[in-house]
């Protein structure tokens, strides 16, 4: 198998949804852009949220693998994803690709 490099693209926030439906949190995410993470052999880097590997594990596990091409072309790097965290109120968007040896 292989390495997968994750990183951190864009974080967004959605006040109003956070005012409506959220309890107030003391920590929230602290990813920062730009952020990177290897994970060697699909497995879940040091320091990666929870929520967020398991919304990319899929994924890094596949690429790890060497399979990409995910929903037919969707990227123009076939060995690469854009993901997103699941959290509803600061979602973080992801790039994920498979590091050529």
């Amino acid at each position: 198998m292989s390495k997968v490099r994750i990183t951190a693209i864009r974080r967004t926030e959605y006040p109003d949804l956070m005012a409506q439906y959220e309890n107030p949190i003391e920590h929230a995410c602290e990813v920062q852009i730009g952020q990177e993470w290897i994970s060697s052999d699909g497995v879940k880097p040091n320091g990666m949220c929870n929520a967020a590997w398991y919304s990319m594990r899929p994924f890094v596990e596949s690429l790890a693998r060497g399979k990409g091409n995910f929903y037919d072309g969707w990227m123009k790097n076939p060995m690469s994803a854009m993901i997103s965290c699941n959290d509803g109120f600061r979602p973080v968007s992801y790039h994920i690709e498979l590091i050529e040896d």
